[in-house]
């Protein structure tokens, strides 16, 4: 995970958590063998990591992928709606 390093240029992230919540954080770290710091920063990196790939990855069926290929195969000739849109460049 080298983005998710501290590094002399990182920056902080302050929040605040119930003490329940810190206790909790705090002995999933020492089970870790790691710091709260470490721990919080480790999860969160990979837990974005999660959400932004979920976000940039498109799931489509095998019908709907051949479907694509076709399409970007052998794509459709411009319409006029298109070559107008494009003489506007």
């Amino acid at each position: 995970m080298p983005a998710a390093t501290l590094n002399p240029e990182s920056t902080s992230i302050q929040l605040r958590i119930s003490p329940e919540a810190k206790a909790l954080i705090e002995r999933a770290a020492a089970l870790m063998g790691t710091t709260l710091s470490g721990f919080m920063l480790q999860t969160a990196y990979e837990a974005a990591r999660r959400v932004v790939a979920d976000n940039d990855t498109i799931m489509l069926s095998q019908r709907d992928f051949e479907a694509f290929v076709a399409a970007c195969e052998k794509p459709s000739k411009p319409n006029k709606a298109l070559r107008d849109l494009m003489a506007r460049r």
